[in-house]
């Protein structure tokens, strides 16, 4: 008898779904709100709507895509990571250490800052997928010790600077007429939209999500897929460190402040669940893009920062808040579904 899960086991993108309204799409819903963000922040701001701000726009949003892309695996099957942006900036301060302080070439500097984010997803995903810790909890408790590791290495004062220009031009300068680190960002969307989309193994993630003991019943190792989705985000964070400190040209303790708040807003306002169970990567690359619009269209408007914290919460909230209404209103319709329907009476003479 085989325990591995087979293909019926688990969703088939093949499988034909009710057409919905081309209005009623979440993807289509977010195209509609770029649209007026863009119309609105081209009016108001000066020198917004110009190549030079695209490409900025795209520079600046790179290592937010890399860790929304990683954050939708993690959040597909019910779970949540937010130590990504502390991971981010332990792993830009590792690297500038091993850079500067141990002398080691940019190329092995960026390896075992490789490395170092790959044990550091796989710290969580033994507290979660091996202990069956909640996520939320761990992740919780490695976001303050690895901004805290950060701190420790710098002292909190400490700066790493000064970096070899051939490396900073992965951050700061254009290759093929794009941002170059954009061509390392595609490679990687592919890679993740294969994964999630067109493979058995991407697509357990869902069905974790959707039911953990069904997964398991079907055979599915879910402490095995647990542990990769936190694994792949580390990774991903420190791949994230690399490009965010080639495109600043330093590294300090507090690099990707925040950026979990803007990964994970940009997943749940792209329409994956953050219950798990449902989700696209074409969706969280609306919600990147929706997210650095607004950011960048403020600083144009020469708004503060806080504006745009204050902002992407609200974002965040009405995203949540709406995942939770949609998903009462379809317990709703199977429920209203389910009722008998009364058959008519045919009367006789």
């Amino acid at each position: 008898m085989s325990f591995l899960p087979s293909d019926s086991s688990l969703p088939n993108p093949s499988m034909k779904t009710p057409r919905r309204s081309v209005l009623s799409r979440h993807e289509t819903v977010l195209l509609i709100i770029l649209a007026v963000e863009w119309w609105f922040f081209s009016a108001g701001g000066r020198n917004f709507n110009t190549l030079d701000n695209n490409f900025d726009i795209i520079r600046h949003s790179v290592e937010i895509g890399l860790l929304a892309l990683a954050m939708t695996a993690v959040i597909l099957t019910g779970g949540i990571d937010l130590s990504v942006g502390s991971l981010l900036g332990l792993c830009a301060v590792l690297f500038g250490a091993l850079w500067r302080d141990a002398r080691l070439p940019i190329g092995w500097a960026a390896a075992l800052t490789l490395l170092a984010g790959v044990l550091a997803g796989g710290f969580n995903a033994l507290l979660i997928a091996g202990l069956r810790l909640p996520p939320l909890i761990v992740t919780l408790a490695t976001f303050s010790l690895f901004r805290g590791l950060a701190e420790a290495i710098t002292h909190g004062m400490d700066t790493y600077t000064h970096f070899p220009e051939t490396f900073q031009f992965l951050g700061q300068e254009r290759w093929a007429g794009l941002p170059a680190q954009f061509p390392i960002f595609l490679v990687f969307t592919a890679g993740i939209w294969v994964l999630i989309h067109r493979t058995t193994f991407g697509r357990s993630f869902r069905a974790i999500g959707f039911s953990a003991e069904g997964a398991r019943y079907a055979g599915i190792p879910v402490e095995r897929r647990l542990a990769m989705v936190y694994v792949l985000a580390g990774l991903t964070a420190a791949l994230a460190a690399i490009i965010y400190t080639a495109r600043l040209g330093q590294a300090k303790a507090d690099a990707g402040t925040g950026y979990e708040l803007f990964a994970i807003t940009a997943v749940v306002l792209g329409g994956t669940s953050i219950f798990g169970g449902s989700g696209s990567v074409v969706g969280t690359l609306l919600g990147v893009t929706a997210i650095a619009v607004l950011n960048n269209g403020l600083v144009h408007m020469r708004q503060p920062r806080e504006v745009a914290g204050m902002l992407t919460g609200l974002l965040l909230l009405i995203a949540l808040s709406g995942s939770v209404l949609l998903k009462r209103l379809a317990t709703l319709r199977q429920r209203w579904q389910s009722f008998p329907k009364p058959t008519p009476r045919i009367s006789t003479l």
